[in-house]
């Protein structure tokens, strides 16, 4: 980190701090609780396909990088005074580049599930919920609910590839309430709980296959797959923060 500060960074970090990285392991994890909680993988009568779970999360992955480049890109006025190390204001990316990457993202993360109309319609409510946080979470206090939402809907989103059940809105639930959570915490401790937020972040995946285990025993693999998003986030956030 203290590198990074000092030296010029390549565009290539640049991207990789702007879009925050080492949280996807918990996206992935969010997919998977999603699409066992709608019964389309891992459990009796699954109906998902590996090309189903592959562009499910593929296009969760490009939400969440295109929020980060436009979370960046929203808050460069700020960052330009209290986080003068991001890559916008020390000018390693333009602020015309980071909106258009971020809203590429979102595009393209809309693009990789349009066969499926069900899921497409939660793909349109996430990316507005997305666009809603980056431009408004400054000061509001619904940003912490929306930011939750956020990842609430990426249980429903790839529910959806099989049946929204009500297991699946109970999850995206649970995964609202922790979110937001988390996200007050961040807001009000600031720099003085740099190591519990990314603790806190990594811990989604712990949720997630948690909830895995209780909606569906015999899908205990998938759990475990989705565990592993813990510390490989954890790791992962050594050579790219997370926060």
């Amino acid at each position: 980190m203290i590198a990074d500060i000092v030296q010029t960074r390549s565009r290539g970090r640049a991207y990789l701090l702007l879009a925050r990285v080492s949280n996807l392991p918990t996206v992935w994890s969010n997919v998977l609780a999603g699409l066992v909680a709608g019964s389309a993988i891992g459990v009796p009568d699954s109906s998902a396909s590996s090309g189903t779970l592959a562009l499910l999360l593929l296009s969760a992955s490009a939400f969440y990088t295109g929020g980060m480049f436009l979370n960046d890109a929203f808050d460069a006025p700020f960052d330009r005074r209290a986080r003068p190390e991001r890559p916008l204001p020390r000018g390693e990316v333009g602020l015309t580049e980071a909106f258009t990457v971020g809203g590429a993202l979102l595009v393209l993360g809309l693009a990789l599930v349009l066969s499926n109309r069900s899921v497409l319609l939660f793909g349109l409510g996430l990316a507005a919920a997305i666009v809603f946080y980056d431009a408004r979470h400054k000061g509001s206090a619904v940003a912490p609910l929306v930011m939750g939402a956020c990842r609430g809907l990426v249980y429903l989103m790839a529910a959806a590839a099989g049946v929204v059940s009500a297991a699946a809105w109970v999850g995206a639930g649970v995964m609202l309430v922790y979110v937001a959570g988390l996200t007050l915490v961040a807001k009000r401790a600031g720099a003085n709980a740099r190591w519990l937020i990314p603790a806190l972040i990594a811990g989604i995946s712990i949720v997630d296959a948690v909830f895995i285990l209780v909606v569906a025993p015999s899908a205990a693999s998938l759990a475990a797959i989705a565990a592993i998003g813990c510390p490989l986030t954890l790791s992962l956030q050594r050579w790219v923060p997370g926060d």
